[in-house]
């Protein structure tokens, strides 16, 4: 396999490359872990309508030159909408909140034929390396085992749940970071 290449992309080069993201996302999630994936339109709207709307936002995407893997993010605070949606919050990552010092992965998406290659690991690292956060989240299906052994594996823990209204619950994974 050739060389991944990372990249970053403002918000607008985000939104005119949906189709490619999405993209990544179909082939990440085809052949998944029992939970069905977004729909195609799905996962654009709420990349485009939610996601990259957030306050510093940040994607950062894999080539080889063929996309093969993205990472996206947003910060959150306290008082923020996002975070009323968040359930059985630990008090010390609360307490973070409220100075904006946590970072949100929304996703964080390799295609099968490029994991095992720590893609995914260096999309997270890079990602996290410019956000800069106290604390870093991550929203995980329930039922994805794959995901959740990687992010065991980088020394993340269960930190509560998401629970948006009308869309299903997701697990929220929190790492403290070196700061």
């Amino acid at each position: 396999m050739g060389t991944v290449f990372l990249r970053r992309l403002s918000r607008w080069q985000a939104e005119s490359q949906r189709e490619q993201i999405a993209d990544i996302h179909g082939a990440a999630y085809r052949d998944g872990y029992g939970a069905l994936p977004l729909e195609r339109q799905d996962f654009i709207r709420r990349l485009t309508e939610h996601d990259v709307q957030q306050e510093d936002f940040d994607l950062v995407l894999a080539g080889d030159p063929a996309l093969v893997g993205a990472a996206y993010g947003f910060r959150v605070e306290r008082d923020s909408a996002w975070w009323q949606e968040f359930q059985d919050v630990p008090a010390e990552i609360d307490d973070i909140a409220a100075s904006r010092q946590v970072f949100v992965v929304a996703e964080l998406m390799v295609v099968p034929a490029r994991r095992r290659e720590r893609v995914a690991t260096r999309l997270l690292t890079d990602l996290l390396a410019r956000a800069n956060p106290a604390v870093a989240l991550a929203l995980l299906e329930p039922g994805d085992s794959t995901a959740r052994t990687a992010y065991q594996s980088w020394g993340w823990t269960k930190s509560g749940q998401l629970a948006p209204p009308a869309a299903p619950p997701k697990e929220v994974w929190s790492r403290v970071l070196d700061g």
